[in-house]
């Protein structure tokens, strides 16, 4: 037994046998022959004629489209989930190439669906909704319609679907692999990434500068393949944005976040305008309390002196995470005790095995799945709460169906910042004393500004580097630059930056996987510092309401699921008072 597995005690692996045994297993090559069966009955069915269906036979070719859609998506899961276990191993490497491949082509056949009903005239739609089983879709309906304006022709679309495999799904893949192969030379053992980085949190500089260079010699040898990469993939969004008629890089983002693209510029217009007073503020009193007159940039996460660093057993985070639940609602603590109990999590850091933590929401008729990367850090227990309330929202949201379950990606957030929030707020009311208090106090300060400056920081480096790409492919050097130019600004100058940190930009898997993601951090703990807020204000009622939001999926939009809040996105103030939380937390630090 390791000295982590003695400190942290057994670690959970998933079981997927809940999708399917193996690779290998029946059901797995039966259920996919299903699909691609029912998926050509169904083109053969219904391709031409939706424009003349009744609003009964429109319903029922939605009811199928639903069923298919949950089949489909349930040995997509079953295939991502196997290969991110361990992405160096070559074989799980092709099954998840040769599953994601025969998908795409059964989606081919799918694809007429959504183009052809979008192409219905909308008062004949309209009319046609007025039977109650149709009506029931109405929510994604609308939400598809939103899509019309930027739908090409049917052959069009096959062809950016089936080129999907070779591009943008290709070059996502190298970047996953050639990450999780990389190694990382720290006093001559070999690490992956995680356990790397978690060296940046070591209460001894001399390793987390070690960690960081190891870091940095690493990526600056990759640097030209990650440059491809991003080039690549820029050039490819590029390219379907003009042809789709986006006229702003981040439009696509936001048109499927479901969220307005002034209210976003408000989001971060208004922490850019806070910077000074949240992340500036901040590191420079870190730098006086660590007794240097700036940071280097591998001691922003470091522990404070009098900080408790023994790593957290496995047990113990469990029981503060539901115990911190079963406070605000014994439901939710049952829902996030099932991930627990049914081996819903994966938790070890393993070789191979992909970075970072996620929740996968899999599909309605089976259940979500969590990954950890656990080492035992206090971050590592938010982690784990971060992802349980993505599982409970998951969970909750699955009644709404395959078509409606999954929420856009700001109010997806929400939950999980909640669950954060609810964790600290336990942790902080049974800690007495102040210097503890201070300790816990600040490591929740570091948190928000990760999740909040950094991220919007991040938003505005993607932004940068995908608008410099227009004018022509960019080099290293071009977007260390721009990645230099907005930490100095984000960060401030308590920070300094060592050499190397210009390459810390290519392990941010977001900017690779999901193009301007990063914002929607940001909107989340924004919006649950306000949502807290009401929370203590007037605790009655609010479980209810805050249930009914996360059970409504994807099924309505975000001034909806706020207004029984009495909270409005739209508002120009409403960032500014989230933001308020963190540095009313920065003003009590400083008084202490």
């Amino acid at each position: 037994m390791t000295a982590a597995a003695q400190t942290l005690g057994p670690l959970p692996e998933w079981n997927l046998a809940d999708l399917y045994a193996s690779p290998e297993d029946p059901k797995f090559a039966g259920d996919m022959k299903r699909g691609e069966e029912l998926a050509r009955a169904f083109a053969e069915k219904y391709r031409g004629r939706l424009a003349s269906l009744s609003g009964e036979d429109l319903a029922a070719a939605l009811k199928d489209y639903e069923a298919l859609s949950d089949l489909l998506g349930r040995i997509g899961s079953y295939a991502q989930l196997y290969y991110v276990g361990d992405t160096t191993d070559s074989q799980r490497g092709k099954f998840y190439g040769d599953v994601s491949a025969k998908l795409t082509e059964i989606s081919t056949l799918l694809l007429f669906f959504e183009l052809e009903l979008n192409r219905i005239d909308d008062a004949a739609l309209e009319q046609a909704m007025k039977v109650p089983a149709l009506a029931h879709y109405r929510p994604w309906i609308e939400n598809l319609r939103m899509e019309k304006p930027y739908q090409l022709d049917d052959k069009l679309e096959e062809l950016f679907l089936e080129k999907s495999q070779t591009s943008s799904s290709a070059f996502n893949r190298l970047f996953d692999e050639t990450m999780a192969g990389l190694r990382f030379e720290v006093d001559g053992e070999m690490l992956s990434l995680e356990p790397t980085l978690n060296l940046m949190q070591s209460p001894d500089e001399a390793k987390r500068r070690k960690g960081s260079e190891a870091l940095a010699k690493t990526f600056g040898a990759n640097i030209k393949l990650f440059t491809l990469i991003t080039n690549t993939l820029a050039k490819d969004k590029d390219i379907s944005d003009r042809w789709r008629g986006f006229k702003d890089i981040s439009d696509a983002r936001h048109l499927s976040n479901r969220v307005e693209p002034e209210v976003v510029a408000a989001l971060v217009e208004s922490v850019r305008r806070n910077y000074a007073q949240i992340s500036h503020r901040y590191y420079r009193m870190k730098a006086k309390w660590l007794g240097k007159d700036k940071l280097m940039h591998w001691d922003r996460n470091a522990p404070l002196p009098a900080e408790d660093t023994r790593e957290v057993p496995w047990a113990d985070a469990q029981e503060m995470v539901l115990s911190a639940y079963g406070q605000f609602a014994p439901e939710m603590a049952s829902i996030a005790k099932d991930f627990f109990d049914k081996r819903w999590i994966d938790a070890p850091s393993r070789p191979g095995k992909a970075p970072g933590a996620f929740a996968h929401p899999t599909v309605p008729s089976a259940h979500p799945y969590v990954l950890l990367n656990y080492l035992g850090k206090t971050r590592d227990v938010m982690t784990l709460a971060h992802e349980l309330g993505h599982g409970v929202h998951q969970v909750l949201a699955a009644k709404q169906g395959a078509l409606m379950a999954s929420t856009p990606l700001t109010l997806a957030e929400t939950a999980s910042v909640f669950g954060e929030m609810l964790t600290f707020q336990a942790m902080l009311a049974k800690t007495t004393d102040p210097a503890k208090r201070k300790i816990l106090l600040a490591s929740k300060v570091e948190d928000m500004i990760n999740t909040v400056v950094r991220q919007i920081a991040f938003y505005t480096f993607e932004r940068k580097v995908h608008e410099a790409r227009k004018a022509g492919e960019l080099t290293p050097e071009q977007i260390n630059a721009i990645w230099m130019e907005v930490q100095h600004e984000s960060l401030g100058d308590a920070i300094a930056f060592g050499p190397g940190y210009e390459t810390f930009w290519t392990y941010i898997p977001h900017f690779i996987h999901s193009p301007f993601y990063v914002y929607a951090y940001a909107f989340g703990d924004c919006l649950v510092n306000s949502l807290y807020a009401r929370y203590r204000e007037s605790e009655q009622g609010f479980q209810d309401k805050y249930f009914e939001m996360l059970k409504a999926g994807g099924t309505k939009h975000h001034s909806d699921l706020l207004r029984p809040f009495g909270l409005d996105a739209a508002d120009p103030q409403f960032w500014d008072k989230g933001l308020s939380v963190i540095s009313g937390m920065i003003d009590e630090l400083e008084r202490m």
